[in-house]
């Protein structure tokens, strides 16, 4: 049997020797499309996340719960808060801080909700919005969105192949 603690620092260990690698030609190639995207880009983008979720399991990296915080709206508060039984008053104090610019995120790393040993979330029926939608590459129009997906590719293994993808299919014979 495999070791899955192994396996998964395998996996991120080679996930992070290519971000290393090719963050910053990532993060330039971003900015080129972000700047005169193609006017299929948003199509492209549906066509490509299919493909980066065929060849991605999240549960064997969940590198997005152990080094980000997702942004709680107040609905989220309240929604998982009433899930856990708890007041939203109660729920900030015990696991979120309000940034400069008034978003409520996590106080600590990981998540609170992660598991561990499974890398399964303890609220997933309930978990914030910005989660659920993470990593948001299909988020449209996808110019508006390029910021994100510049901050994501060095967390993210899905989007770090949907970035390779995009180049791939925008510049088929030129390398990132």
């Amino acid at each position: 049997m495999i070791d899955q603690r192994a396996f998964m620092k395998k996996l991120l260990r080679r996930f992070e020797q290519g971000v290393t690698r090719y963050r910053t030609s990532m993060r330039r190639f971003l900015s080129r499309v972000e700047k005169t995207p193609p006017d299929h880009l948003d199509a492209l983008a549906v066509d490509l996340d299919k493909a980066v979720w065929a060849e991605t399991d999240c549960l064997q990296c969940s590198n997005c719960c152990r080094r980000m915080s997702p942004t709680y709206t107040f609905t989220d508060i309240k929604r998982i808060a009433a899930h856990l039984r708890m007041s939203p008053k109660q729920f900030k104090e015990k696991w979120l801080y309000k940034t400069k610019d008034g978003d409520w995120m996590n106080t600590s790393q990981p998540c609170q909700f992660l598991d561990l040993k499974t890398n399964m979330c303890n609220v997933y029926e309930v978990r914030p919005l910005d989660c659920a939608g993470f990593p948001h590459l299909t988020k449209s129009p996808m110019p508006d969105y390029m910021h994100v997906h510049k901050q994501n590719v060095q967390y993210c293994p899905a989007t770090f192949r949907f970035v390779q993808k995009l180049h791939a299919a925008l510049y088929p014979h030129k390398n990132l």
